[in-house]
């Protein structure tokens, strides 16, 4: 009866596997090779990978600075109507992202307070990488908020008793004993964010058409030209996230040891 049970486990995983795998691979040895080195050419198309790459990574960056103090708190302190705070930072993640473009839209628009407010001091979030930092980050905080909070509940309080009572002042506790032991979930929490922030089409398509990432990019190449132009931009997209993110797990579980 195990056994049968392990066989049917093995098959399910093997099943799910291959969902996310075949249309992948199939995307990828169907490409055209010509048109691919095409668009590693094609200046349009490598710029709107790296400023997807470069607007995930500030965004990341902005959210870690601000994030690790709430995930801290939150991990740790019982206050009035935390769960509604936590609630409210993982919204992000279930409604509709075209949703969340038009509600920042409200907010850091032009003719909005906070739009005013920052165009005063000459920063723009329509049409602007401000945009699209903005929208990248407002939809993928919540991975980022979550794996650090698990990361510094599951640091043992006692540890950082231990340096209280050693001398160590309560700063420089979390600094040199609470963050290294919850690193390792802060650094996937960070990986998750800037791979969903790399994705995301909808806000940033409403904040920003212009300056293209490399997913509204896809999209536009795909209504003006047709699937041949779109999926070489899908298929190199898919290659250098498949390298990066390997690799970065790789390195975040090499830490694990």
């Amino acid at each position: 009866m195990k056994k049968l049970i392990y066989l049917i486990l093995i098959i399910l995983s093997i099943t799910l596997f291959l969902f996310i795998f075949i249309p992948l691979f199939k995307m990828i040895i169907s490409a055209n090779p010509k048109l691919i080195t095409d668009a590693l050419a094609d200046k349009e198309i490598v710029s709107a990978i790296l400023l997807s790459f470069k607007c995930a990574l500030i965004a990341t960056t902005i959210a870690l600075i601000a994030g690790i103090p709430l995930s801290f708190y939150l991990a740790r302190y019982d206050f009035p109507f935390k769960s509604l705070v936590e609630a409210v930072l993982d919204i992000p993640v279930m409604i509709p992202h075209t949703a969340v473009g038009i509600a920042l839209l409200t907010v850091f628009g032009s003719r909005f307070f906070l739009g005013k407010l920052f165009n005063s001091i000459g920063i723009d979030f329509v049409g602007t990488e401000f945009g699209i930092i903005i929208g990248m980050m407002y939809v993928s905080l919540s991975y980022l908020i979550n794996h650090a909070k698990s990361g510094f509940k599951n640091v043992d309080p006692k540890l950082e008793k231990a340096a209280r009572t050693l001398g160590a002042s309560s700063l420089k506790t979390f600094f040199y004993v609470t963050l290294p032991l919850a690193k390792n979930d802060i650094l996937s929490g960070a990986i998750m964010m800037w791979a969903r922030g790399l994705s995301e089409f909808g806000a940033v398509v409403i904040l920003a058409y212009h300056p293209m990432t490399a997913p509204v990019l896809i999209l536009e190449r795909f209504q003006s030209y047709g699937l041949n132009y779109s999926k070489p931009i899908a298929v190199l997209l898919i290659l250098i996230c498949i390298v990066l993110f390997t690799l970065l797990r790789w390195v975040n579980n090499r830490k694990k040891y």
